[in-house]
């Protein structure tokens, strides 16, 4: 309750959620090792090996696939763990 012209107090919920920066940066690593890795294009940009008949470059680019799933996946879960929500108190 406020009186006159006095300005209401800030709740806590109203903020930005309280963070684990470490564990924030982690997450961050995380989303740019995929950016980092498929932007060096010397490192894949080549036939062999050959995995099932398939060129290096071929297989190399699926298997990034997987990779940047699990890593977005993983980003996330140190997301809502550096900011205190579990999974089901989505």
């Amino acid at each position: 309750m406020t009186l006159g012209n006095e300005p209401d107090r800030p709740r806590p919920e109203d903020g930005p959620p309280a963070t684990n920066k470490p564990m924030m940066v982690a997450a961050g690593v995380l989303l740019a090792i995929p950016i980092i890795a498929l932007m060096w294009v010397p490192s894949y940009a080549k036939d062999e090996p050959e995995l099932w008949g398939f060129p290096f470059f071929f297989w190399y680019q699926f298997l990034w696939v997987f990779l940047c799933s699990a890593m977005t996946y993983t980003a996330y879960r140190l997301t809502l763990a550096a900011r205190g929500i579990s999974a089901g108190k989505r």
